[in-house]
This record gives C-alpha cells, sequence and structure tokens, in this order.
C-alpha cells in the first residue's frame, strides 16, 4: 500500500469482506414491527459486519475513512479533535491515520469507553475550560477538528435541520478557537435551505469548501459532510470556490 506526500492513504479503497448473505429476523413477541426492519437491516448491512471484523465501534467509521480518501486531511503526526465522539469509531480511525507520532482528543457530553492512543473528554465542548483543556492534552491547536454530531431528531424535517445548523455553528465557532492556521473542519449537515450564511462564512475562513457524501452513508438519509480546508483565521481574502 502506497502513502501520498502528506501521509494519507488517497489511493487505498474501502473493501469490504465477505459474501452478501440475507439475514432475516422474526417478530420476536413484544418487538415493533419498526424496531424488527431495523434490527435486520443492521444485521445485513455490510458496513456493520464489516466494522465489526476490523474492530469498530461503529459503521460511521467508513464515512470518516472515505472522506479522507476524497480530501486527503489526515496524516501522520496530525493532531486532531473528535467533537461527539462517541462511540469512538471516528477517534479510532484518526489514530490510525495519525500514527504513534500524531495526537487524538475525544469530547462527548456522553459516557464513552476509553480509546487506547487517545486522549478522552466526558465533556461538553461549549464549556469556557474546553478550548485550553483540548490544546492542553494536543500540546499545541489541533490540525483537524471532527465533527459527526448531530441534533436529537423531533420527527419534524424543519426543526431537525435548524438544529443541526444551531449544532455545526457552534462547532465551528469552536474549531476556530483551536485550529492552526491551514487546519481543517470537517462536520456532518443535513440538506436543507438555511445554511447559506453558515457556508458563506466557511468560505471566508478557509481556502477551499466542500462537500460529499460517502458511500457509507445511507440513500435514504439526507446527511452529507462539509469538509473546509486551510483555515485563514476569518480573513477577508477571497475564498477557492
Amino acid at each position: 500500500m502506497t502513502t501520498n506526500k502528506k501521509g494519507s492513504r488517497g489511493g487505498e479503497r474501502t473493501r469490504m469482506s465477505g459474501r452478501n448473505l440475507t439475514t432475516r429476523v422474526k417478530t420476536a413477541k413484544g418487538r415493533k414491527i419498526s424496531s424488527t426492519r431495523w434490527l435486520q437491516r443492521q444485521l445485513n448491512d455490510p458496513y456493520v459486519v464489516e466494522a465489526k471484523k476490523r474492530g469498530y465501534r461503529s459503521r460511521a467509521a467508513f464515512k470518516l475513512l472515505e472522506l479522507d480518501q476524497k480530501f486527503h486531511f489526515l496524516a501522520t503526526g496530525m493532531r486532531i479533535v473528535d467533537l461527539g465522539a462517541a462511540p469512538g469509531g471516528w477517534t479510532q480511525v484518526a489514530l490510525e491515520r495519525v500514527g504513534a507520532k500524531g495526537r487524538v482528543v475525544a469530547l462527548d457530553i456522553n459516557e464513552m469507553e476509553p480509546v487506547t492512543g487517545a486522549e478522552v473528554f466526558h465533556c461538553d465542548f461549549l464549556d469556557d475550560a474546553a478550548p485550553g483543556l483540548i490544546t492542553g492534552a494536543l500540546d499545541g491547536p489541533a490540525d483537524v477538528v471532527l465533527s459527526d454530531m448531530a441534533a436529537p431528531i423531533t420527527g419534524h424535517p424543519k426543526t431537525d435541520h435548524l438544529r443541526l445548523m444551531g449544532l455545526l455553528e457552534v462547532a465551528l465557532d469552536f474549531a476556530a478557537t483551536v485550529l492552526v492556521p491551514g487546519g481543517t473542519f470537517v462536520a456532518k449537515v443535513f440538506q436543507g435551505g438555511s445554511e447559506r450564511d453558515l457556508l458563506n462564512r466557511m468560505k471566508r475562513d478557509f481556502a477551499t469548501v466542500r462537500h460529499a457524501k460517502p458511500p457509507s452513508s445511507r440513500k435514504e438519509s439526507s446527511e452529507t459532510y462539509v469538509v473546509a480546508m486551510g483555515f485563514r483565521g476569518g480573513s477577508d481574502v477571497p475564498a477557492e470556490t
């Protein structure tokens, strides 16, 4: 396997192993049909199966792998912050990419099992002390801030979209306090109609801003990801679009 100059394995593709065998789940007494369908989907999801084989804590790990394969923002020796990290799939991938010379800090307001090699904090990244806590653990500013966070779903699409945009905004605010010049911000967004101001801000503060839907993101999901690279601290230099 070859590596590019930045240390990312840009030519690597996520390879799924095993045969496509369908597992059927019987509707157990007391279990809702919707729950049975969810369980069957999980059991037959190749990314869930592959995550278990590789020891990843979630299928979401493949989303970060695929985004990095496309944009090459993770490299050996980098300092990474993973916001809303539980259960730890993205943290595991970040550790693989940065290697022993890199540092990874993971935060979540929910309890999270330790990840060997990472510094895990059970706290809210909006706490006033969080930026100092993170840069202290990283021994400097971050090269990349990751956010796969999503607000609790209400079932009302417009409300859910607005909540996620609010979460994205505060994550972006946080990234601006800890990123090194030239750094990268990667975050989950959902397709909607109220993100124009946020995107304009990203285009002002970063050299390039790209959107992508990783292959492992379920087709029925409206989620996509924004990858903002080349942080310049809010300068007024025109952005590449």
